[in-house]
């Protein structure tokens, strides 16, 4: 990672000069991961898993949340019933009538008895009326008063209050929860780090192969000069009379192969800068220089890595995330369990009211504090716990079995790779023995043309072995370089 970094800088570095400097391989890597689409989205993931990360532990703590309401009725909430109402309303009224209806008879009976005379009968009575209707009246105003004042006027309600609810026992979702965060953060840095080594083997594979076309267009050049040499003193050997038109023929026939060869080169050389521009992000028209394009040497070093495949199990970015992918699962399972086990929390807060609740339903705001535990307890659900826990188990058995598909392969791969760069070697020393032989071959053979001694037949074959030659070479060293790139990739140390 810190070389990644350090790859950006060099990168910050280069862009201002690309036009007037060479590129070397670092600078195309640097320019690569900086302007990779797919390797930017990869650490927006990091990013967010990381912040899923940080939102999950939060799960530990008491969360505390305020609620506010306004709620407003068309009817109040009523204590009283209707024959209530009316009784308290007409409460003097039925004292009063019950009153009368009694002592008028007594006082009646009592002036037939002659214990009061007919006039002091009326007296009483009309004086009993009055007293009654007074009573009435004030008895009706009490009773309005009572009615009145069970009144609840409940039609606006404000409530306000403050809860806390802080988790006991979650049948270890809680702990499942943090631990896939903490997996999936590991498998978005590990996809980063899967992507940059990807990137970075592209870019080698498209460095190489424009210095590689730059050394043929070289060689496609001197192969073009030697050949235009050639049948330039044939024309003039024709002319002495020493030489044949089918000797003549012959070269020029080569002639035309040499400037078709140069032709494709070149063709070729400009696709690939193309290919290397897009991948570095550059304008695909940009005209861009590589370090080694002027080297007249590839400086070829025939390194050897130890195939160990423990450091490709420990290093690859891939089996990383596959084992991440199975601890995730594991996780996900215990998830779907916790759904199904018992869960307690503790639960707390703060409620006021208006109206007042606790006091005559007043018009004012009051409240009161609570606190109590909450346990749930899953009773009956027909085995879909069973169920949803043996399909991940299912899932988490799959996603082992791929990683351990994955690990035989990467072995195979490891050793393939390692396979590849002692051939590549092999082919590179016996491509440099093979030019000089090539070389020394077309020395005598165009001495001994100057000579005459030999035939142009005879240089021909000697340029195309020698061409041959120089093509085997450049492609062997190429293939040396590339060959150590595949297999530090099979190993998960390329950076």
């Amino acid at each position: 990672m810190n070389k990644f970094f350090g790859l950006l800088i060099l990168a910050g570095a280069v862009l201002p000069s690309i036009a007037q400097e060479k590129l070397s391989l670092d600078s195309c890597r640097a320019l690569a991961l900086l302007n990779n689409k797919q390797l930017s989205i990869s650490k927006l993931k990091q990013d967010v898993a990381h912040n899923a990360r940080k939102a999950a532990h939060t799960k530990y703590l008491p969360h505390v949340n305020a609620l506010g309401s306004y709620m407003h009725m068309n009817k109040e909430i009523s204590i009283l019933d209707d024959e209530q109402k009316e009784s308290l309303s007409n409460f003097g009224s039925n004292v009063g009538s019950a009153f009368t209806s009694d002592l008028t008879p007594v006082i009646t009976q009592m002036a037939q008895s002659g214990i009061i005379t007919p006039q002091q009968a009326q007296s009483l009575g009309q004086g009993l009326q009055k007293a009654g209707t007074s009573l009435s009246n004030a008895l009706n105003q009490a009773g309005q008063k009572i009615r009145d004042d069970f009144r609840t006027d409940t039609r606006n309600i404000y409530t306000a209050s403050v809860m806390f609810t802080q988790p006991i026992y979650m049948g270890g979702k809680i702990i499942a929860v943090n631990r896939l965060a903490e997996y999936t953060e590991q498998f978005t840095f590990n996809d980063t780090e899967a992507k940059q080594q990807a990137i970075i083997y592209d870019i080698d594979n498209a460095y190489w192969t424009v210095v590689s076309l730059s050394h043929k267009q070289k060689l496609s050049q001197s192969y073009l000069q030697l050949v235009k040499k050639l049948d330039s003193d044939v024309n003039k050997m024709i002319k002495e009379g020493v030489a044949t038109r089918s000797d003549g023929l012959k070269v020029d026939v080569k002639l035309n192969e040499a400037e078709m060869m140069q032709t494709q080169v070149d063709d070729g050389l400009e696709l690939s800068k193309m290919y290397l521009c897009q991948l570095c992000g550059l304008p695909m028209d940009e005209k861009i220089k590589l370090v080694d394009e002027e080297k007249n040497d590839l400086n070829v070093v025939e390194a050897s890595y130890d195939a160990n495949t423990q450091v490709a199990m420990d290093a690859r970015p891939e089996l990383k995330m596959l084992k991440n992918a199975v601890d995730m699962s594991k996780e996900v399972t215990k998830i779907i369990r916790a759904d199904f086990l018992p869960q307690l929390a503790l639960t707390g807060g703060y409620t006021m009211t208006n109206p007042n609740l606790y006091n005559g339903f007043e018009r004012k705001f009051s409240g009161f504090w609570s606190i109590g535990v909450m346990l749930t307890v899953p009773v009956w659900n027909w085995g879909e716990g069973v169920y949803k826990v043996r399909a991940a188990r299912g899932a988490t058995n799959i996603a082992d079995m791929e990683l351990s598909d994955a690990r035989e392969k990467v072995e195979l791969q490891v050793n393939q790779n390692s396979f590849k760069v002692k051939e590549a070697n092999k082919r590179y020393t016996m491509a440099s023995k093979n030019t000089e032989r090539a070389d020394e071959n077309l020395r005598c053979a165009t001495l001994g043309f100057k000579e005459g001694v030999i035939q142009s037949s005879t240089v021909l074959e000697a340029q195309t072995a020698w061409l041959q030659a120089q093509s085997q070479k450049i492609d062997a060293g190429i293939e040396v370089k590339l060959t150590q790139v595949g297999l530090k990739k099979a190993l998960g140390i390329l950076q």
